[in-house]
């Protein structure tokens, strides 16, 4: 059995799928896919359009969030039983406004941070459609993702490419100054702080800094979501392959910064609390991995 399974604590009743993948057990950031690069997408630079007001990208993002959304809402619903509740409500709802509606008594006027563990295709959809997130929307993404086949649906829900490295200070500049506009509108950032999606992956791996620092700088809460899964048994077998579990969703309270304490200690406690908070939303007595690396 895989090391990180070893020592992993669960509380009663919180299933795990079995390990069928051999999940690397030392280096938590490793990519376990190799996707195919073959479409065609702009130089992620300096010069890229990440704040882009063109009519069409407008249209295109809007029909993302309201309507690919939705729809692919219903469809995980039947493909893997998709259920929604919020930390400490008694029952699931297979109605994902019941979040949304859970939210209004937060002050989330100037947008918020919705964090979650990377562990299956549709995760993102998963836990945006939870909210039913609007087209102001963006979420920070790995560029040479936009060269696969999934090109379109990154860039109908609000994908940003992240510049690498070699693009050079400017091209990150350039990024940082879109998201700087995206908070003075007011906009939601979704972002998977454990950077690369292990699929039915149990434990909790490490989080990079990049979400909370942004918590930190734009004064945004976080929203923390645990993707958690169930067998699947019965009926379910018919609609999804049967060594792929079924998927839930759990929402915890929103994490507001404190920015009247220091940058670097207040980025520290919001990831640390983060990442306790979705371990114990996803039923982990005792994690394998560090908080962060």
């Amino acid at each position: 059995m895989n090391k990180r399974y070893q020592d992993l604590k669960v509380t009663e009743g919180t299933y795990v799928p079995p390990v069928t993948i051999d999940y690397p057990e030392d280096d938590p950031y490793e990519g376990l896919y190799k996707p195919v690069y073959d479409r065609d997408f702009p130089e992620v630079d300096a010069t890229y359009p990440y704040v882009d007001d063109r009519f069409g990208r407008r249209l295109l993002i809007w029909c993302g969030c309201n309507v690919v959304l939705r729809l692919l809402g219903l469809i995980l619903r039947l493909k893997y039983g998709l259920r929604w509740k919020m930390e400490g409500d008694k029952h699931w709802s297979r109605c994902s406004w019941t979040l949304r509606r859970r939210l209004r008594k937060y002050d989330l006027s100037h947008g918020a941070i919705t964090i979650a563990n990377h562990c299956y295709r549709h995760d993102c959809a998963s836990v945006l459609s939870s909210i039913h997130a609007s087209h102001h929307l963006r979420i920070p993404m790995f560029a040479p993702n936009f060269r696969t086949k999934d090109q379109m649906f990154l860039c109908m829900v609000g994908g940003i490419p992240i510049p690498a490295p070699e693009a050079g200070l400017s091209a990150m500049k350039a990024f940082n100054a879109a998201f700087d506009e995206f908070h003075r509108r007011g906009y939601w950032f979704h972002i998977f702080p454990e950077a690369k999606r292990w699929d039915w992956y149990k434990p909790l791996r490490p989080f990079q800094k990049g979400a909370f620092t942004m918590a930190y700088k734009y004064n945004k809460p976080i929203i923390p979501f645990a993707v958690t899964y169930r067998e699947r048994t019965g009926i379910w077998r018919l609609f999804g392959p049967k060594d792929e579990p079924l998927t839930q969703v759990i929402m915890g309270a929103p994490i507001f910064p404190d920015t009247t304490q220091p940058r670097a200690a207040e980025t520290e406690r919001l990831l640390n609390e983060t990442h306790a908070t979705i371990c114990r939303l996803a039923g982990i007595e005792h994690n394998t991995w560090p908080s962060q690396r």
